[in-house]
């Protein structure tokens, strides 16, 4: 089988690794893919938002499926224009993308079919007085969200009225987020511990991956300015069976039926991002994709062939035997150029990549260019430093991807020190 990937980060790196190891794949192309991808594929430089010339690609490629990573070309309609043009692909509609490009599509979908999520409220930039009287009753602390897609940073915790209204006015006054911002979902702080669990789906069935939990603050301690996310580790002891259960019944299955029922049936990797609140597990968000870095350490845990549970939802077939989930875990550490999340240096060489121990280790390549030879940063998170193993001991994987995150070294290189450290101490 033919494999083409769409993306360049972190998340396509990791997609790349698993589905390198099935036994029924013969060819992987990424585009345009990214240095570490390079060992796995053939990289092609094409403008992923030129569907025309995606399309004479795959066509001459005779590839036999396209799985799509970043939400950018879900929310855009590449799908659609690969299947209008007779190809496979794993990966959501632009209508069934709204689930992430519009984050009101989703509250309301939420709210009109009892799924449990925060109370919200939606105003438009012209709302903009009306916003600032609701948040001078309301109680603090509360959520601010710009409604469009923000790389993951158009998310505000406000302690305080005045923090709040400053929120509004970088969204609706500064446009800071750009059209994301022209619309926001003002919503309860919901409080207790996060999680992230992918369903691969075809539509109607699913299979549940193992629970992850991402850290998405800049500094330890989760302190600091948002992020696309620092590190992440899985399985998370949060969520026990008993909770899986509730977000398969009263989460999942009830969203991909609302999604059919509404026209806008949901092929791909639905992310539930979800809270542990008192009161039973929360949707916070929904992504229409794998999250990053989450998938960094959900796709090790997996026994089977993840090309073959991929190419089943994506022809409407899920296969439910095609992955099983292994007893181990792994722990992944992003390492950022300095001054992310608020900018990112360029061009920063990259030492110790051909020293880095083979193993229970590996590096994913997340923001990296090769220039005359050698690895440069090329974004604000630069690499993802993976540990798995095969036994269920979350304090020793952490120790291995820490031991092998000594060996690498740029200018610059800023990382958190408690990945992990909130399962971890759950355990003890």
């Amino acid at each position: 089988m033919k494999v083409a990937i769409i993306g360049s980060g972190g998340r396509e790196h990791a997609l790349a690794l698993k589905i390198a190891e099935s036994k029924i794949l013969s060819k992987l192309y990424a585009i345009p893919g990214n240095p570490g991808i390079k060992n796995l594929a053939e990289n092609y430089e094409i403008n992923i938002s030129n569907h025309s010339v995606l399309i004479q690609f795959c066509s001459e490629k005779e590839i036999d499926l396209v799985v799509i990573g970043p939400e950018k070309p879900l929310t855009e309609g590449l799908t659609d224009s690969l299947r209008n043009a007779g190809f496979v692909v794993f990966g959501p509609s632009k209508s069934a993308a709204r689930i992430e490009g519009e984050k009101s599509f989703a509250k309301k979908l939420m709210f009109e079919n009892n799924i449990p999520t925060a109370s919200f409220h939606i105003y438009l930039k012209e709302d903009y007085e009306e916003a600032i009287k609701y948040l001078r009753k309301t109680k603090y602390p509360i959520v601010i969200k710009a409604n469009g897609i923000a790389s993951g940073k158009g998310v505000i915790i406000a302690d305080t009225f005045d923090d709040a209204k400053e929120a509004v006015k970088e969204c609706f006054i500064n446009s800071s987020f750009g059209s994301a911002g022209d619309k926001i979902v003002i919503e309860e702080c919901m409080t207790g511990q996060e999680a992230s669990i992918f369903a691969v789906t075809d539509g109607t069935d699913f299979v549940l991956l193992p629970a992850a939990q991402d850290h998405k603050r800049i500094h330890d301690g989760d302190l600091g300015k948002n992020t696309g996310g620092m590190g992440a580790y899985a399985p998370t002891p949060f969520v026990d069976k008993n909770e899986l259960q509730f977000v398969s019944e009263k989460i999942i299955k009830p969203t991909l039926q609302a999604m059919k029922k509404n026209g806008f049936e949901f092929v791909g990797c639905l992310y539930c991002g979800i809270m542990l609140t008192p009161e039973g597990p929360k949707v916070v968000e929904f992504n229409c994709r794998f999250g990053d870095p989450e998938t960094q350490v959900v796709l090790p845990l997996l026994k089977g062939d993840f090309l073959k549970l991929l190419y089943s939802a994506a022809i409407g077939k899920l296969d439910l035997d095609s992955v099983q989930i292994s007893e181990g875990t792994a722990v992944c550490v992003v390492l950022a150029s300095k001054n992310y999340p608020d900018s990112s240096e360029k061009g920063i060489v990259i030492n110790g990549l051909e020293n880095f121990p083979s193993g229970t280790s590996h590096i994913i390549h997340s923001g990296t260019k090769e220039v005359n030879g050698k690895i440069v940063t090329d974004g604000g998170r630069v690499l993802g430093v993976v540990a798995s193993i095969e036994q269920n001991d979350l304090r020793k994987c952490k120790e291995i991807a820490y031991e092998a995150i000594s060996k690498i070294y740029f200018d610059g290189m800023q990382f958190r020190k408690d990945i992990s450290d909130k399962g971890i101490l759950a355990k003890s």
